[in-house]
């Protein structure tokens, strides 16, 4: 699989809710923070969204799209001025997973919320920006509306395989906001997400995602993205936060947390995959980035305390 399928696959994007907004005359609602990742799609009208921390609203239209990928409040708007109702006044009594207010009749939105199961997240929502907006005239844009529409459906009306299609959709909805980020020229971030889109180092990436137990070393990578070992080790930090060898090591130390996390195969097994010819080797290495043995990876551990790690998100 390429690097974007191999994150999303130790992800495991899961647990999907699906509720929509039917709004009328002057209104504004304040919303928690998400459980997870917030994604809302604009069926008809417009509205302002204001995200905590974000300095500046954001005007959404007819078809627009976006995604809330941090536990912020934010709040939905037809007037940024106007003061707000908390939204448990109106979803409390939502009736069909649609929530009214103000009669409603001149704006509607349906949005969805998952959350990743495989616990890493940083891995990939620590290198997005806070509000992902995606527009109405993009072709991305229709494909999630259709898919955020099918997946209300499937959910509210309880079809047979209505869960696993809310699964497979939930993943083209967020591969397509990824895809589209990316490609955007207003995306200059520095994480491996963003370093796909250079063809060379996006060949470095996939090799070592494609095999990452394999002796790989800074010239055979270098050689892949045709490009000499200095000028490759620079241009990689520069692109992904990380030196090649660096990644590598975070890259096959996450794969082995979800092994460890995820089956019954043995620790000796685990690391010989991954190119370590030692535990003790092995252990090394996985305590250093994930902050705990390879043993005690996991197992409970005391409150505020996190010990997976992101993979470039510098």
């Amino acid at each position: 699989m390429d690097p974007l399928s191999n994150v999303l696959g130790l992800l495991k994007p899961r647990s999907y809710v699906s509720a929509g907004l039917d709004a009328g005359g002057v209104w504004a609602i304040d919303f928690p923070p998400p459980d997870g990742i917030k994604f809302n799609a604009v069926i008809s009208g417009t509205c302002w969204l204001s995200v905590d921390g974000v300095p500046n609203a954001v005007r959404l239209e007819e078809g627009d799209c976006f995604l809330l990928t941090r536990s912020r409040t934010f709040r939905l708007a037809s007037d940024p001025s106007v003061e707000a109702i908390p939204s448990d006044a109106i979803y409390s009594i939502a009736r069909g997973g649609i929530a009214t207010c103000n009669g409603g009749g001149d704006f509607f939105l349906i949005g969805s919320r998952f959350s990743f199961s495989g616990g890493n997240s940083d891995i990939l929502l620590g290198i997005l920006p806070p509000i992902v907006h995606v527009k109405r005239d993009s072709d991305h844009a229709a494909v999630l509306r259709w898919s955020l529409d099918r997946m209300t459906r499937e959910l509210r009306d309880r079809q047979p395989g209505g869960v696993l299609m809310a699964e497979h959709l939930a993943h083209v909805m967020l591969m397509q906001v990824l895809r589209l980020h990316i490609a955007s020229p207003d995306a200059h971030g520095v994480g491996w997400l963003f370093a796909l889109t250079d063809r060379r180092i996006g060949a470095a990436l996939g090799a070592m995602h494609a095999d990452p137990g394999r002796q790989w070393t800074l010239q055979s990578l270098a050689e892949l993205a045709s490009m000499s070992r200095s000028t490759f080790a620079l241009h990689f930090k520069a692109k992904v936060g990380l030196a090649p060898m660096d990644y590598l090591t975070r890259w096959r130390m996450l794969v082995a947390g979800d092994r460890l996390a995820n089956s019954a195969e043995a620790l000796a097994s685990v690391a010989m995959s991954l190119g370590y010819d030692s535990e003790s080797a092995f252990s090394t290495a996985f305590k250093r980035v994930m902050g705990c043995s390879p043993r005690q990876y996991g197992r409970p551990q005391p409150a505020g305390g996190d010990m997976r790690n992101s993979i470039g998100a510098q």
